[in-house]
């Protein structure tokens, strides 16, 4: 068995021993599962320097996921490194030991390898400036409408939830029992739609973009063609890949650009937003909507 499968066995048995983890222990474990590589190359007390506890806690948490210390822990993460399978430097040897790994590892690797191929198929079509002119507009405007049917509704929300904790006057489209045309009714020059659909296209985000067009909005497109009638209709448009192996079309690029998006309209914003987004989780912390973790 390679040292891989021995580290993400390691790695297995530290989530199903949690529960019965000590709080320092725990916080000693999440470093752990979250820092993996970091495993194979820091002794004892650099690691816990870095989680933020005593040596000792290290040592006694890999006891209790069945090992004599630290060291003997620490063995299988730096046979992975040796084999080089700790990162996944080489992407075609990574992608072809999934194939190697079972019945659905041929499936595992195409999607992997898929999604990876969206992601840098979309943002090397995209430059920054263009990026940076859609979120100055997001910013300059009254109201911003994120349209999404579909899948794509789910991903308007996530874009408009996110954009929530700092800002006001974002809205998903359609609102629950609404239609996107009539919620564009008093829409005009002031405001921004963000509009998305991929092939086929939805007969409703091209009449919605119509409308926008007559009221003078803004509008922001995303979608998988430059021939596109969203990307066509759009001020500010961007292309998406999509492409996956299953039915369905992928959202992973979608969401990564949405996220990308936001990012930016905070960066050219106002110090306010920062500030509203501090006192948004801070309100959250209060009134104990967050589980609060030991320190």
């Amino acid at each position: 068995m390679n040292g891989t499968n021995v580290s993400s066995q390691v790695l297995d048995r530290l989530t199903e021993e949690w529960e019965a983890l000590t709080p320092e222990a725990q916080k000693a474990a999440r470093y752990v599962l979250e820092n993996p590589n970091d495993v194979g190359v820091s002794t004892v007390r650099e690691i816990a320097e870095a989680a933020s506890v005593k040596p000792n806690t290290f040592v006694r948490m890999a006891r209790q996921v069945g090992f004599e210390g630290y060291d003997d822990f620490r063995a299988p993460f730096r046979d992975a490194i040796r084999q080089g399978t700790a990162s996944f430097p080489d992407r075609a040897r990574w992608l072809q030991d999934i194939r190697k790994s079972g019945d659905l590892g041929g499936l595992y690797a195409d999607m992997a390898e898929a999604a990876i191929r969206n992601l840098e198929d979309t943002f090397s079509g995209i430059d920054a400036e263009a990026m940076k002119l859609a979120a100055e507009a997001i910013w300059g405007s009254r109201q911003v409408f994120t349209l999404g049917v579909g899948v794509n509704n789910a991903n308007a929300r996530n874009f408009t939830y996110l954009a929530s904790t700092g800002m006001t006057q974002f809205h998903a489209i359609p609102r629950p029992g609404s239609t996107a045309v009539d919620d564009l009714a008093w829409a005009d020059n002031r405001d921004v739609l963000i509009a998305m659909s991929m092939r086929p296209y939805r007969s409703e985000v091209i009449a919605a973009l119509e409308v926008a067009r007559e009221q003078g909005m803004t509008i922001i497109g995303l979608s998988d063609s430059p021939a596109s009638p969203i990307i066509r209709a759009a001020d500010h448009g961007f292309v998406v890949a999509v492409d996956t192996p299953q039915f369905f079309p992928s959202s992973v690029s979608a969401i990564a650009l949405l996220e990308t998006l936001l990012s930016f309209v905070i960066a050219v914003a106002s110090e306010e937003i920062v500030e509203r987004v501090e006192k948004f989780h801070q309100r959250r912390h209060k009134l104990g909507i967050y589980l609060e973790e030991p320190e």
